[in-house]
């Protein structure tokens, strides 16, 4: 019950969050140069056909009124439509959205499969050979970028071995999967690196609490002292830096969508921004800010589940 209590009283906090990220998107988009009109016209513009456009899309009334408009829309459920792609916008970013967040899942699973036997093996054996060995190789990682890494995969899996797509996002679920490896691979190395560390460092601090060492006296076998005291307690903050880093992967998506010419969101934003597609825009930043904040939930949640002092209030 207290959980359910915390919860909700955590969505409550979320709702005027989201409001203020409503006022932040609509307002600072129509603050970038140029209008839908003239970029819908293009050559073809003249003074009159940009006032018949604007009319048409709303755009004459006042700026209070369009976002008053917008947020009863919202409410609705309604994300209007693209002026670009001529279609409702819940429409543009279904398929999108799955691209995007299945990208996004899956670079984070290859991150906690790498970085957590990494960071506990060194954080176990500190300052020995193996410790050294992946602190090295976790400085490699963290001084790669991403873009630089796509390439030398694509030329290396996609076009020296074919064993991956160079590009693009198939027809079937499995060629779907077969599209992502790569790009996924890419996305995970920064956080890999970064759990690695965190994760590394943490098991050393809770290898020298005193409830560890009174574990182990009572005759506790190694095995149940890693797993109840020692990995649950150093988890804490490796997952706070995991959902962190999953929001960052949300926003950043947009490189590795373009290296790998993924249909994604994030290609599908700077599209959006380009062709001041004031639907499409909002309606992605409000739903990467719902995102993220649906993430810090449940990672807040997690943290009672990891260790029972954690209480939920």
């Amino acid at each position: 019950m207290g959980q359910l209590s915390y919860i909700l009283k955590r969505i409550l906090q979320i709702i005027p969050v989201l409001i203020v990220v409503t006022i932040l998107i609509f307002f600072m988009i129509r603050l970038i140069p140029g209008d839908p009109a003239t970029v819908i016209l293009g050559d073809k513009a003249t003074p009159d056909l940009i006032v018949e456009i604007n009319k048409r899309l709303g755009l004459d009334k006042p700026l209070y009124v369009q976002y008053f408009l917008f947020l009863k829309a919202l409410v609705r459920l309604d994300l209007g439509n693209s002026i670009l792609y001529v279609v409702p916008v819940s429409q543009l970013l279904g398929k999108r959205m799955v691209v995007t967040l299945s990208l996004t899942l899956l670079s984070a699973l290859f991150a906690v499969i790498v970085s957590f036997p990494l960071g506990y093996i060194a954080g176990f054996h500190k300052d020995k050979l193996p410790d050294q060995i992946i602190r090295t190789g976790s400085l490699v990682a963290l001084s790669m970028p991403a873009f630089w890494v796509g390439m030398l995969l694509l030329l290396g899996f996609g076009l020296k071995l074919h064993w991956f797509p160079v590009g693009g996002w198939g027809e079937t679920w499995p060629e779907h999967l077969r599209s992502l490896v790569l790009p996924a691979i890419t996305q995970s190395l920064l956080t890999a690196a970064l759990l690695v560390k965190n994760l590394r460092n943490n098991v050393v601090d809770v290898m020298r609490m005193d409830y560890v060492d009174f574990a182990r006296s009572k005759g506790l076998s190694e095995r149940t002292v890693i797993s109840r005291h020692v990995i649950r307690n150093a988890l804490i903050s490796t997952v706070t830096l995991l959902a962190m880093q999953m929001a960052y992967m949300l926003g950043g998506s947009v490189i590795i969508e373009t290296v790998f010419a993924l249909p994604g969101v994030g290609s599908l934003m700077v599209q959006a921004i380009f062709s001041r597609d004031y639907a499409v825009v909002q309606a992605v930043v409000f739903l990467f800010a719902a995102l993220v904040l649906l993430i810090n939930l449940l990672t807040d949640v997690s943290y009672s589940f990891l260790d029972p002092r954690v209480k939920l209030e």
